[in-house]
């Protein structure tokens, strides 16, 4: 299996020390970085790991951090990553048979070796489930988000948008200006 590991400075340990175990069990490793323990930005390493994950360039991907969070959240805004956050045997567990998971995000500052280990065998070896949990992943593959679709929010400008009320469109104009006169005469 082709598998994309990918870490911050705090997860750098524990990336060498993965790299190595999984190699000797005969899995192909890309590694995207880091490569030492200096303060880095992880997004810069992450998100390269999970667009290679979703293009299909490698079939799982591990990402590691301090507390694994941030890693997790970076790898997420990736369109076809879908990225759990492990902090146990059975939620690398369910990740899979319940989520289909194809990355998950360890915290190397929480987590001793030895649980790691054991987590990145069990969630390599579990299949996905499917079943009723098959809907749900599909359901969660086709919804978007507002900003993913590169609409701004209305909030405050009406259900026409900033656009319609700024830049003139005629019946929010004629409106806006109706209400400016009410107000005056309130006064």
């Amino acid at each position: 299996m082709k598998i994309a590991l990918a870490s911050d400075h705090a997860g750098y340990e524990y990336k060498q020390r993965l790299m190595v175990l999984l190699e000797a069990r005969g899995h192909e490793v890309v590694d995207f970085g880091t490569d030492s323990t200096e303060s880095v930005d992880y997004p810069k390493f992450i998100r390269p790991a999970a667009e290679a994950v979703a293009a299909g360039e490698a079939e799982r991907g591990i990402v590691l951090g301090g507390s694994g969070n941030g890693e997790a959240m970076s790898a997420n805004r990736v369109k076809g990553a879908r990225c759990a956050l492990v902090w146990s045997e059975e939620t690398a567990r369910l990740s899979r048979e319940h989520n289909d998971a194809n990355m998950i995000s360890i915290g190397e500052r929480l987590l001793p070796w030895d649980l790691v280990e054991s987590m990145v065998d069990i969630w390599l070896q579990t299949p996905f489930e499917g079943g009723r949990h098959a809907a749900r992943t599909a359901r969660r593959r086709t919804t978007r988000r507002a900003s993913a679709r590169g609409k701004r929010s209305t909030r405050g400008h009406g259900p026409l948008g900033y656009r319609a009320r700024h830049v003139g469109h005629r019946p929010a104009l004629r409106w806006r200006r109706g209400r400016r006169r009410r107000r005056r005469r309130c006064r």
